[in-house]
């Protein structure tokens, strides 16, 4: 049952407005068939009743050569007239509700006669069908006037049958109001919802970009009220992630001072193994000060996006690599892949992720591909891996796994946590896992254009 409601919010405000008109409408159909025939049934019997009210009068005042000729002249296809010495109904059975009100109305029409009797009864009589071959049963309504003791006036009258509820007619009444409804329903309601999707692509841009524009506030009071305090809160996280950025920029900046001034006292140092321990150790403290500062430079100054071939960059980027001397390997399928990125920022977040594995892990072998509308970047090592409880370790900020690596590597403990920062700043992620056969494997995936 659940799978039968619709998920979105237009669609089931949609549904909710077509079936409430539809069940009024067809309620108010009912209702105006009930009326239709009960107004058909007052209009037939005011209208028979004044015809044969006529006829009657007309045979009553002439004379017996005369009655016949007058009955031959009101007879037609729909309305029969005949004279018999009898009625044509021997009795008068139990009239329901029609044939008492079609009684009242045809003697109200008559002259007053205190012993006339009016007989009437509705009977199912074969006709045939007009333009067709064959037969169709209709409604008739036999009325039998005695005019003297052996006089009787007989009439049988074919009656128009009222249009059944669900005829062509009520169908197509139907069908025009569903139409009329589902159409302009459509668009109120998807001038209605269209602010809460760009609401929720905001959302999911803000993950991706602090520093989005903000929503247009338009649309109801609600949806207005939602997107001021959408903005608001847009505006406060980026002043508070500029606020900390430029933060780590000053505190690296002010760093290198003192670094500057103890590398100089270091020279004055008489134990010389003491002076290099110290001079490496200010070394790395510079490396880890200019890296934060670059990544808090790269966070402050955002690279305009660009449409690029995802393929021709990590080309590049395998080549540079294998050009330094490590071992790379790259295998790639399609022939264009479009992404939309920032090229510098992208191309620094592949190029740590690729030396990475091909540094500590012997070879780096890169396979991308086109998967789910996205890209599927994965770079397999031969290194020892990492163990499963310190995958996310390794994203932290300057954390070294000392067992693969030491400092006379070079390496600060950034690389990749400024690759998963692009990555996901681009809407991408990237996991880690050990291979069955040994080594480590990065899946990265990127949105594609």
């Amino acid at each position: 049952m659940k799978h039968l409601i619709p998920d979105s919010l237009a669609a089931r405000t949609l549904v909710v407005l077509i079936l409430g008109l539809a069940i009024s409408h067809a309620i108010s159909l009912a209702l105006y068939a009930t009326d239709r025939t009960d107004t058909l049934i007052s209009i037939d019997g005011r209208h028979i009743g004044e015809r044969i009210a006529t006829i009657d009068r007309l045979t009553r005042n002439s004379t017996p050569s005369e009655r016949q000729r007058l009955v031959n002249l009101a007879s037609d296809a729909n309305f029969k007239v005949s004279k018999s010495s009898a009625s044509a109904i021997e009795t008068q059975p139990q009239m329901p509700d029609r044939t008492s009100k079609m009684q009242s109305s045809l003697a109200s029409h008559l002259d007053n006669d205190p012993g006339r009797e009016i007989r009437l009864r509705y009977m199912n009589m074969k006709s045939e069908k007009l333009g067709n071959v064959g037969e169709q049963e209709v409604k008739t309504l036999m009325i039998s006037i005695s005019q003297q003791p052996q006089d009787w006036l007989n009439f049988a009258v074919t009656l128009q049958p009222a249009n059944p509820f669900w005829s062509f007619r009520y169908s197509l009444s139907m069908l025009v109001m569903l139409s009329a409804v589902a159409f302009f329903s459509a668009i109120f309601v998807r001038q209605l919802t269209q602010p809460l999707k760009q609401f929720a692509r905001a959302s999911q841009q803000l993950g991706v970009d602090v520093a989005a524009p903000p929503l247009p506030e338009k649309g109801p009071l609600e949806i207005r009220l939602a997107t001021q305090a959408f903005n608001q809160m847009q505006r406060r996280i980026r002043r508070f992630v500029e606020d900390r950025t430029q933060m780590i920029a000053a505190i690296s900046h002010d760093l290198g001072t003192p670094i500057a001034r103890m590398r100089l006292r270091a020279e004055f140092v008489d134990d010389a193994e003491q002076q290099q321990k110290m001079l490496a150790d200010l070394e790395h403290m510079e490396k880890m000060v200019f890296s934060a500062l670059s990544f808090a430079r790269d966070d402050t100054a955002r690279e305009p996006m660009a449409k690029v071939d995802f393929r021709t960059m990590l080309h590049r980027v395998c080549d540079d690599i294998s050009d330094a001397g490590f071992q790379v390997s790259l295998s790639i399928k399609e022939e264009t892949m479009a992404c939309n990125c920032r090229p510098v920022a992208m191309r620094r977040a592949l190029n740590n992720l690729v030396e990475n594995a091909a540094r500590y892990g012997g070879e780096a072998r890169v396979a991308v591909a086109k998967q789910d509308g996205g890209i599927v970047v994965t770079i397999d090592d031969d290194g020892p891996g990492i163990p499963q409880d310190r995958h996310e370790d390794v994203f932290k900020p300057f954390y070294r796994l000392e067992t693969s690596r030491s400092r006379e590597t070079g390496g600060t403990g950034l690389g990749m946590t400024v690759a998963r920062s692009t990555i996901r700043a681009h809407g991408g992620d990237i996991k880690l896992s050990n291979r069955d056969e040994g080594g480590l494997r990065m899946k990265i995936s990127l949105p594609m254009v």
